[in-house]
């Protein structure tokens, strides 16, 4: 493999690196459905796997296990890595995972497939908001964080319902055996445009136990953990939920109402996130408590789900952003 060395950005150099921010927004994307994707084909999984409806959406479950008990060991122990190497292994991670979900009939095997899709994510999330920091001229880092981080949006507003759709047209084996084929083409786009850079050396770095002392480090990650996990539980049930309101055939129209408004959100925080980090970081937890409040309490109304779904995108699409260059801030070199 024939890799680009390159220097840090120059000084005077005032334009982002599109191409190259645009892969690392696949790979957000390939990895934020990957393991979202469940979320909309629940119920036919879980027919196809034969288990119920609960334990189909273990497979979100395990994904997460697989990311919280390997991303800190395994980052410290690629730090030296690569980075372009480690990142093309992250992505060829997914694309193993995918292929044997989409063949697996059997429910152990597919969640250890899920479990090490959620491994490559741990690394992923770990390597990708840094990746785009490290490409962008000084002060335009927020800007690059957040157009590597419209994957998310994208994979939302268009990817779940679109791997909704070819699921109840294809069957939902379609779904992953496509989110695997992406892949292997993002593979030959990494190769071909992102810059490479060195890893850290040995005994760069703060050690993990005194960074977590760094000032503002822990609050970032505290909040960063309640949030996400309260995001994913909503969103990993959300095609359950609906079914119980018999709203199950609009799933990717509710789907779509949320990404839509998660992308105005990614918009509106790429613009104003150096200036009002801590507002617009507050206002976004503020919209995502308020829409799941609405569909806990007046569920039962059609329109008051599709009103709660745009105030989640709209609280959740620049949430990303806001967590990663927050723990950015905060870090610093650590």
């Amino acid at each position: 493999m024939v890799t680009t060395q390159i220097t840090e950005p120059a000084a005077g150099a005032r334009r982002l690196p599109m191409s190259p921010l645009l892969a690392l927004a696949t790979a957000v994307f390939i990895t934020s459905l990957t393991e979202t994707l469940p979320a909309g084909l629940l119920p036919a999984m879980s027919a196809g796997l034969g288990v119920g409806a609960s334990a189909a959406g273990q497979t979100v479950t395990v994904y997460a296990i697989g990311t919280a008990l390997t991303a800190a060991p395994l980052t410290a122990a690629t730090a030296g890595w690569r980075r372009k190497r480690l990142l093309l292994t992250t992505v060829a991670g997914f694309a193993v995972a995918n292929g044997v979900t989409a063949v697996s009939s059997d429910y152990a095997l597919t969640m250890v497939a899920r479990f090490a899709a959620g491994v490559a994510a741990g690394l992923a999330w770990a390597l990708l908001a840094g990746y785009a920091r490290r490409m962008a001229p000084a002060g335009l880092e927020g800007r690059a964080i957040a157009v590597a981080m419209a994957g998310i949006p994208v994979a939302l507003s268009l990817g779940v319902p679109a791997g909704t759709f070819l699921g109840s047209a294809l069957g939902w084996r379609t779904a992953f055996w496509t989110m695997t084929a992406l892949t292997v083409v993002l593979v030959g786009w990494i190769t071909a445009s992102v810059p490479d850079y060195p890893g850290r050396r040995r005994g760069d770095g703060e050690p993990r136990p005194r960074v977590l002392r760094v000032p503002g480090v822990a609050p970032v990650l505290f909040v960063t953990l309640v949030y996400v996990l309260a995001h994913t539980v909503l969103y990993a049930y959300v095609a359950a939920f609906l079914d119980g309101l018999g709203m199950g055939g609009s799933t990717d129209a509710v789907l779509l109402v949320f990404g839509g408004a998660s992308l105005l959100s990614i918009a509106a925080v790429g613009a104003r996130i150096h200036r009002h980090l801590r507002v617009l970081s507050v206002a976004s937890v503020l919209l995502v408590a308020v829409a799941a409040a609405v569909l806990a309490l007046a569920a039962d109304s059609p329109a008051l789900v599709y009103v709660a779904a745009a105030l989640w995108g709209l609280g959740w699409g620049g949430a990303p952003t806001l967590l990663q260059t927050a723990a950015g801030a905060a870090g610093g070199k650590a």
